[in-house]
C-alpha cells in the first residue's frame, strides 16, 4: 500500500523474452502516460519522503572518512615506495579517491535539492561547503540544475545536454562522425566538459547573450537570485586560495597529485553521469508543441555502474526516481524506484549496457535529434546518426 492508500493506474509492461539489445533501444512511449504525478507518489512508502539529518550526515562522514585514510596513507608512505610501486599506487589512489568525492560531490547535489534535510540553511551550509571544496558555484549549480529539473527534455527550456536538430549543428560535425572523432569529442567532454559549462554555458541552453554560471548579472539568473550567485563565486574563490597557497608551500605537483588528478575524476564522471542519463536512443525530446513537465521527467534513463552505484549514492540507478521527486534523499530512492516500476510500465527505462559499452554507443548514435517522419507528432524528436 502507497503512501496515499490507493491503488493508481497501471500502464503496460514490456514483454518478457524480448531480445535484450532489442528492448533497451525500443523507443519509451511519449504520448501522455495513463497515470499521474500524485498516482505515482501514492505507490511509494511515506516514509521514503522523510529526511533524516543523522542519516544524510553518517553518509557524508563516511565518505570524508574514507578520503581521509587515502590521503594520509598517500602522503605518508607513497614516497616511501620504489617508483614502479608507487605509480601503480597514485594510479589506484587516483581512481579511488576521485570515486570518493564523486559520492561527496552527490551528497552536496542532494543539498541543492533540499533532500539533505528539513532545514533549508543547513542544505545549503553543507552544500556550498562541499561544493565549493570541488569548485563547484554552489548555488549558481543550484539554481540552473533546478531549471533543468523543471524542464527535462524541453529542446528550448531544458539547461544540460540540450540536443541539437540537425540543421544546428556546427559545420565540423560531420567530420567528427567517425571512430577516432568520437575518441576526440568523448576525451573533450570527460575531461573539459563541466568547467567549460560553468564558464561558457556550452552544451546548455541558448541564451540571447553569454550566460556564465560565474557571473550574478548572467541571463540564467534572476534578480532575487544574484547575491547568492556572488556567494557561490566568494566559495570557489576562497578554496581556489587554499590551493594556491598549497602550491607555494607543497609544489604544484603535490597539489596536482594530492587533489587535482582527482577533481579530473569526479568531473569526468559526473559528466558521463549526467551524459548518460538523458542521452539514449530509446528517449525523446520534446518542443513547445508537445512538451510537458511529466514527460520530460520521464526522459530520463537509470544506469547500471555496478559497485560504483553504491559509491555514487544510486544517482545512477535512481535517476528517474530522482527526476519525479527530487526533495526525496538518496538512502530511500531505491525502495521508491522498485514501487514505481509497476506504474510507470514501459514509461520507466533502464539501461543495464556495461558503462563503456554505452558511453561509445550513445556517441555514435545520438548526433541530433529529429522528429519521426513517419508519426503525427512533429513536436515529438528522436536521436539520429546520419549525415
Amino acid at each position: 500500500m502507497g503512501a496515499g492508500g490507493q491503488r493508481p493506474v497501471t500502464a503496460p509492461r514490456k514483454k518478457e523474452g524480448e531480445e535484450q539489445k532489442h528492448e533497451v533501444l525500443q523507443r519509451v512511449p511519449y504520448s501522455k502516460p495513463p497515470f499521474t504525478l500524485g498516482e505515482i507518489k501514492k505507490a511509494i512508502p511515506a516514509h521514503c519522503f522523510k529526511r533524516s539529518v543523522l542519516r544524510s550526515f553518517s553518509y557524508l562522514v563516511y565518505d570524508l572518512t574514507i578520503v581521509s585514510i587515502l590521503y594520509y596513507v598517500a602522503t605518508t608512505y607513497f614516497h616511501r615506495l620504489p617508483t614502479p610501486l608507487s605509480l601503480v599506487s597514485w594510479l589506484i589512489y587516483w581512481v579511488v579517491q576521485g570515486c570518493v568525492l564523486t559520492g561527496i560531490w552527490v551528497i552536496a547535489h542532494e543539498c541543492g535539492h533540499h533532500a539533505f534535510s528539513d532545514h533549508q540553511w543547513l542544505d545549503d551550509t553543507v552544500g556550498l561547503i562541499f561544493h565549493s571544496c570541488l569548485l563547484v558555484p554552489y548555488f549558481s549549480w543550484k539554481y540552473s540544475h533546478r531549471r533543468h529539473h523543471s524542464n527535462t527534455g524541453s529542446l528550448e527550456r531544458d539547461e544540460v545536454f540540450v540536443p541539437k536538430p540537425k540543421s544546428s549543428l556546427p559545420w565540423y560535425s560531420k567530420y567528427l562522425n567517425n571512430p577516432l572523432g568520437r575518441v576526440l569529442a568523448l576525451t573533450i567532454t570527460l575531461t573539459l566538459g563541466w568547467p567549460l559549462y560553468l564558464a561558457f554555458n556550452v552544451s546548455g541552453r541558448h541564451y540571447d547573450r553569454f550566460a556564465c554560471h560565474y557571473d550574478p548579472h548572467g541571463p540564467i539568473y534572476s534578480d532575487r537570485e544574484r547575491l547568492q550567485i556572488y556567494i557561490s563565486d566568494a566559495g570557489v574563490l576562497a578554496v581556489s586560495y587554499v590551493l594556491f597557497r598549497l602550491v607555494a608551500a607543497k609544489g604544484l605537483a603535490w597539489v596536482v597529485c594530492v587533489y587535482g588528478v582527482p577533481l579530473l575524476i569526479v568531473n569526468g564522471f559526473l559528466v558521463l553521469i549526467t551524459y548518460l542519463q538523458h542521452t539514449h536512443p530509446a528517449l525523446p525530446h520534446y518542443d513547445s508543441s508537445e512538451w510537458d513537465w511529466l514527460r520530460g521527467a520521464l526522459a530520463t534513463m537509470d544506469r547500471d555502474y555496478g559497485v560504483l552505484n553504491k559509491v555514487f549514492h544510486n544517482i545512477t540507478d535512481t535517476h528517474v526516481a530522482h527526476h519525479l521527486f527530487s526533495t526525496m534523499p538518496h538512502y530511500n530512492a531505491m525502495e521508491a524506484t522498485k514501487a514505481i516500476k509497476p506504474i510507470l510500465g514501459d514509461y520507466y527505462q533502464f539501461d543495464g549496457t556495461p558503462i563503456y559499452k554505452a558511453m561509445w554507443r550513445e556517441a555514435r548514435e545520438c548526433a541530433y535529434v529529429e522528429p519521426d517522419d513517419s508519426t503525427k507528432n512533429k513536436g515529438v524528436f528522436w536521436y539520429s546518426n546520419k549525415f
